[in-house]
């Protein structure tokens, strides 16, 4: 028998002084078997980071040729590809040949340095690509504030993150690996 997702509903109320965007959302995310508290806290802070009007989570892990989350236009075209994880580079190509518009939140640890050694090169050549990487200890941080009914303050400032609920505190400083 298939394990099916488990359903986790967030109010995020976002202040993002970088981009004067202020607003309050009521999400739905179906966390997919495979992935860890980690992996959904880091679509939902790209959620954070990029939020808007048409801005909405795809099917995931569970389809090939969608991201994570995106932005399309009224015409159906994908205006903003967001795309979590260390993905290869097929999938990114194919990323930037759908999108206006790629970004991609990488983490993982030890396994990003690595990841960005391998790709960085080949990925110049992508002018509406951007990398943003996440350190270790602030997606962990980030992971403890998973709970499957969240309300999240999230204030945005000078490209520093602060998630919290009425008892914790995540803390992320979003680095700029390659920018559009």
């Amino acid at each position: 028998m298939a394990l099916k997702a488990t359903v986790f509903k967030a109010t995020l109320s976002i202040a993002d002084m970088d981009r004067h965007y202020y607003a309050d959302h009521h999400l739905t995310i179906a966390r997919h078997p495979s992935e860890t508290d980690e992996r959904m806290m880091i679509r939902l802070l790209a959620f954070a980071l990029n939020a808007g009007e048409h801005l909405e989570f795809t099917r995931g892990l569970s389809t090939d040729d969608e991201p994570d989350l995106w932005r399309k236009h009224l015409t159906g075209e994908i205006e903003h590809w967001i795309e979590v994880g260390l993905p290869e580079e097929d999938r990114i190509r194919k990323a930037c040949n759908r999108a206006d518009r790629v970004t991609i939140y990488v983490y993982g640890g030890r396994a990003m340095p690595v990841w960005w050694e391998k790709h960085h090169n080949r990925l110049g050549r992508f002018g509406h690509l951007q990398v943003i990487a996440l350190e270790q200890n602030s997606t962990d941080a980030l992971a403890e504030l998973a709970d499957r009914s969240m309300t999240l303050q999230v204030n945005i400032q000078d490209g520093e993150v602060t998630i919290s609920d009425e008892s914790r505190v995540a803390s992320l400083e979003p680095r700029t690996l390659k920018r559009v």
